[in-house]
Formats: C-alpha cells, structure tokens, sequence
C-alpha cells in the first residue's frame, strides 16, 4: 500500500512471472488426452509421444509417453471457478470425482480426480486475487 492507503501501481500489474509448463508422464497417451480435453483443457498439440494443452493464464500442460510410469498423487493441482458445478460436471461424465472436502488450513475446498494412467490430480476452489492475473 502506498502513504495514502491506495495500492501502489506495481501491486496493480499483473505479476510479471507465470508458470509456463507442467509435464505428467503417461503409459496411455490418448487416453490422457482425451481427459485432459474432457476436464477443459485447450488442444496446442497433440501427437503419439507428447502433447501440449493449454490451461488457463496460458500454463501448458506437456503430457510425456513412457513405457512405464508409477502413478501416484500428479506434481500439480488444478484450480476452477466453481469447485460445486465442476463436481457435478465430472460425475455426470463418469470421472468418478472424490468427495469434495473442506481444507481449513488453506481455506479452500477441493476433490480428486484419477486420470488414465494413474495420477491423481486435485482440483481446488479458486483463489485468485482478484486483480490482474
């Protein structure tokens, strides 16, 4: 805040940093695709080895073909606008969502979702500021 209890122009920009790519490695590549376009992802690129989708604030999501993979809690978590209708969305498609549950400690309220291969990735309540993004 500045001296006079307005934010500063800085405060007001968007951040000038974003994360540009996150990878999830996959044993069952179209499958993995077909979920990420189904959960609304963006199509970049897609092919028999690697494939782009675009999240929103412009992230990429690479997903990676391997012959093996462990699958296990994915390296990232996704955030919607509304949390409800999402799992509302999802069980109506058949994604089999978790329960969404209450993470006081955060203050946000989140589910689970199995992709293809394994990986379960947790969708949170959104939690965006408010200003530029």
């Amino acid at each position: 805040m500045s001296a006079v209890g307005h934010p500063s122009a800085q405060q007001e920009k968007r951040p000038s940093v974003g994360v540009a790519h996150v990878v999830l490695e996959t044993d069952r590549m179209a499958e993995s695709g077909a979920f990420m376009r189904q959960i609304g992802m963006r199509v970049i690129f897609e092919g028999p080895q690697v494939s782009v989708y675009e999240l929103r604030g412009g992230t990429h999501l690479i997903l990676m073909r391997k012959d093996s993979i462990k699958s296990g809690d994915a390296a990232f978590d996704l955030m919607v606008d509304d949390l409800r209708a999402t799992h509302r969305q999802f069980t109506k498609s058949g994604l089999a969502p978790s329960p969404i549950e209450t993470r006081p400690a955060i203050d946000h309220e989140a589910f689970q979702v199995r992709e293809p291969a394994g990986h379960m990735i947790t969708f949170f309540s959104s939690h965006a500021s408010g200003k530029p993004v």
